[in-house]
């Protein structure tokens, strides 16, 4: 038996089964990939760049360090999510900083991201709030209760500020304010600086007030909106990413008029 040709054939199988391993029906397949990384599928001739559909450097940003690269497809003003324990490099800190791109924390569960929900109501929306705080539970989000407590009368603006800090000062990533007709709350919320406050009545305005209006607190009208219409609506809210382009241009306007009228009170005008 000749040696060298045994080893030929067997060489050629190897090398026959490792283009098939690479190349399946078109698409270019990474091998050898250890348990838990996250594999991307490109098809054949047409690479996509790092961050493309498949959002893996945002996967291994969960996980691990966030470089600049994982920024490549997050859109100007946009929103991009984190581990809690995420190490964030210098440049990609600086890439955030320069196209208005917010950080925002939270853990995996389930191939989605927890995020942190501070929660108020007045007592027209305590039954609902209670109810919020259980939906929260079921998507896997932590849900931090700010009150109140019960349904003797008290003021909605005491707690929808609460809400508001929270989301201002990153105690929380999202925040929802309830009370009759969530007028109210959305007004009183959107007086603290850093907070674009909606209040949504449909899983169609909790789409647009995401990612047409990068909202951030959500206010729902206990008499004004069905349960399980406002379940729809808080799902959508919090799983609807901000949007790029136009969206952002006209949300940094918003975020202008904010910071250039903040002493317009000081400065406004004078008795005649």
């Amino acid at each position: 038996m000749d040696v060298r040709a045994i080893a030929k054939r067997a060489a050629g199988r190897a090398l026959a089964e490792q283009g098939r391993d690479r190349h399946v029906h078109g698409a270019s397949i990474a091998r050898d990939v250890p348990a838990g990384v996250q594999v991307s599928v490109h098809p054949a001739g047409n690479p996509s760049r790092p961050g493309s559909a498949a959002r893996a450097p945002d996967s291994r940003a969960r996980r691990g360090l966030v470089t600049g690269d994982c920024l490549a497809d997050v859109p100007d003003g946009g929103t991009f999510r984190v581990g809690r324990d995420a190490l964030v490099t210098p440049l990609a800190e600086e890439e955030a900083w320069r196209r208005g791109i917010r950080f925002q924390s939270g853990t995996a569960v389930g191939g989605t991201v927890s995020l942190r929900v501070a929660v108020g109501s007045d007592h027209g929306g305590y039954a609902l709030k209670c109810e919020v705080l259980d939906w929260l539970r079921e998507l896997g989000h932590r849900a931090l209760d700010l009150g109140t407590r019960d349904t003797n009368a008290c003021d909605y603006p005491d707690f929808a500020r609460a809400v508001a800090l929270a989301v201002a000062n990153g105690q929380a990533d999202f925040g929802v304010c309830i009370d009759g007709a969530g007028i109210g709350s959305a007004m009183a919320a959107n007086k603290v600086p850093g907070v674009l406050a909606a209040n949504c009545w449909s899983t169609q305005a909790a789409a647009n007030a995401r990612e047409h209006n990068h909202a951030n607190v959500l206010t729902l009208g206990a008499g004004m909106i069905a349960r399980g219409t406002a379940q729809d609506v808080l799902r959508v809210f919090l799983g609807t990413a901000a949007g790029g382009g136009r969206h952002a241009r006209r949300v940094a306007k918003i975020r202008a008029i904010e910071t250039s009228t903040t002493n317009v009170g000081a400065a406004g005008a004078q008795p005649g």
